[in-house]
C-alpha cells in the first residue's frame, strides 16, 4: 500500500453533503462517534465520503489475531468501493499470507532470542515509536493532525502504554517457551478478554451468537491447553505457567484496546465531533509502551529468573545476541535476520489489514484474520528452519483448535438488518 494513503487526510475539503452510508445496496448504520476495531494486530472504523463514521452492520467490538502482540494501525478513509471484487479478494489473500508469515516469524524470531525476549520486545517497541512518530510529524505538517489532538490528556495514553508493555514483554517471554502451534490458539483468548472488559468498562451489549462464539473460543482454548496433560504428545512437557502467562498477556492487550476505544469516544467529545487521528493514539501509546517496557524490565526479568544485579549484563548479552556479534553466541543462530524480518513483517501485516479494511469492511478483515489461525497452526507444526523437529499435534489439540475457529466464525456472523440501526 502506498505510504501516501497512510498520510492522506480522511476528510476531503470541502466535504459534500453526507449521503446515507451504503455499500452495494446494503444499508450501513451511521454514527457520530468513532471507535477502534482490533483485528489480528489491529483494524479500524473508517469514515465515508461525508466524514461520518459508518459501521458495517456489526456491533462495535474489537477482535484479534495480537499479535501480538502489539499494535493496531489505522487510518481514515474510504467508503469501501476501492478495488472491486477481484481487488478485495487479492488483498484478503495477501493479508492471510502476511498474517501466517507474521505468526511464523514471531516464533522464529524467538529462537535466537529465546533467552532475551525482553530485549526483543524493547527493540520492536522502539521500531514502532520511530515509524509512528515519523508519520505523525508528516501528518501534523500537512494539517491533518491538529494541536487540539496533540493536547488530549496523556494519562490515558500512559495507561495504554503500561498495558501494552506488560502484554508484549510477557507474551514474548511465554511464546519463547511454548510450542509454535499453541501460540495462535492461546492468543485467541484476546477475544474473550475483550468481550468481558468491554462489558465491564464500556457497558457493551452483545448478541447471542457472539456470546456463544466466545464460549466456544474459551472451550477450544481450554481443550488445547489441557491437551497432553494426561500423557499426550503436545503440551505434556510444558508447565501450565507459560500458557497462563500468554493468556494474561492477551488480557493486557485487550485492556489496552478498550482504553484506546474510550480515547476515541472521549476525544470526539473533546474535539467537538472530530475524531482523534489514529496516529496520535498509536504514537503516544507506543511512546509510553517503550518507556514502560524499559522501566518494568527489572520486574519482568524475574519471569526469567534474572535479578536486578544481573540486568545490565543481560541487556549487553541481549544486544550482542540480536546483532550476532561478540563472544559465546552459539544459541543466537538466525539473528539478526529473523528478528528484523519479524519486525518488518509485523508492520507489513498491520498495513495490509488497514488496506483491506479500506477496500472492504472490518468484517472481511476479521474473517480473514480468523482464516489465518488454522493455517498458522498447521505451518508452525511443520519442520521449519531453526525448528527442524516440528511439533506433533494431539487429537485433543486439533479438536480444540477446530472448536476455537468455529467460535470465531460464529462470533463474526453479520447482523441482519433491513434498515439503519443505531450502534451502541
Amino acid at each position: 500500500m502506498p505510504i501516501s494513503l497512510l498520510l492522506s487526510s480522511p476528510f476531503p475539503s470541502p466535504p459534500p453533503p453526507p449521503p446515507p452510508c451504503r455499500r452495494r445496496g446494503t444499508q450501513w448504520s451511521a454514527a457520530s462517534v468513532p471507535s477502534l476495531r482490533r483485528v489480528g494486530l489491529g483494524a479500524v472504523r473508517w469514515a465515508d465520503g461525508g466524514g461520518r463514521w459508518c459501521f458495517a452492520g456489526t456491533p462495535r467490538v474489537a477482535t484479534r489475531a495480537r499479535v501480538a502482540a502489539g499494535a493496531g494501525v489505522s487510518g481514515g478513509g474510504s467508503d469501501g468501493e476501492g478495488g472491486g471484487g477481484t481487488g478485495i479478494a487479492a488483498a484478503a489473500a495477501a493479508t492471510v499470507v502476511l498474517a501466517v508469515m507474521n505468526r511464523v516469524l514471531y516464533k522464529l524470531a524467538l529462537v535466537p532470542m529465546k533467552n532475551y525476549p525482553f530485549f526483543l520486545a524493547q527493540v520492536t517497541t522502539f521500531g514502532y515509536v520511530i515509524v509512528y512518530f515519523s508519520i505523525l510529524f508528516i501528518r501534523y505538517r500537512a494539517g491533518i493532525v491538529t494541536k487540539e489532538m496533540l493536547a488530549l490528556p496523556k494519562s490515558r495514553f500512559m495507561l495504554i502504554g503500561i498495558l501494552e508493555a506488560l502484554g508484549v514483554a510477557s507474551g514474548m517471554a511465554a511464546a519463547a517457551m511454548l510450542p509454535g502451534p499453541s501460540i495462535p490458539v492461546l492468543s485467541q483468548s484476546f477475544l474473550v478478554w475483550q468481550l468481558i472488559l468491554s462489558v465491564l468498562i464500556l457497558g457493551r451489549k452483545y448478541r447471542a451468537n457472539q456470546i456463544f462464539g466466545c464460549l466456544l473460543v474459551t472451550a477450544g482454548v481450554i481443550l488445547a491447553v489441557t491437551s497432553g496433560a494426561n500423557g499426550g504428545l503436545f503440551l505434556s512437557d510444558v508447565n501450565l505457567f507459560w500458557p497462563s502467562v500468554l493468556m494474561a498477556s492477551s488480557a493486557c492487550h485487550a485492556g489496552a484496546s478498550i482504553i484506546k476505544e474510550f480515547v476515541f469516544i472521549d476525544g470526539a467529545k473533546r474535539l467537538e465531533g472530530k475524531r482523534p487521528d489514529i496516529f496520535v493514539v498509536n504514537s503516544f501509546g507506543s511512546g509510553f509502551q517503550a518507556l514502560f517496557v524499559f522501566l518494568l524490565l527489572p520486574f519482568l526479568s524475574n519471569l526469567k529468573g534474572i535479578t536486578l544485579a544481573e540486568l545490565p549484563a543481560y541487556v549487553n548479552r541481549g544486544a550482542a545476541c540480536f546483532l550476532n556479534i561478540g563472544g559465546n553466541l552459539k544459541d543466537c543462530h538466525g539473528a539478526p535476520l529473523l528478528p528484523v524480518l519479524f519486525i518488518a513483517m509485523n508492520m507489513a501485516f498491520n498495513i495490509s489489514i488497514l488496506n483491506l479494511v479500506k477496500m472492504s469492511t472490518a468484517l472481511v478483515a476479521s474473517l480473514t484474520a480468523t482464516l489465518a489461525v488454522p493455517l498458522s497452526i498447521y505451518v508452525l507444526s511443520l519442520p521449519l528452519p531453526y525448528i527442524p523437529g516440528g511439533t506433533s499435534l494431539s487429537t485433543s489439540f486439533l479438536v480444540g483448535a477446530a472448536i476455537l475457529v468455529l467460535g470465531l466464525l460464529l462470533y463474526n456472523l453479520p447482523k441482519k438488518s433491513a434498515g439503519p440501526t443505531k450502534t451502541d
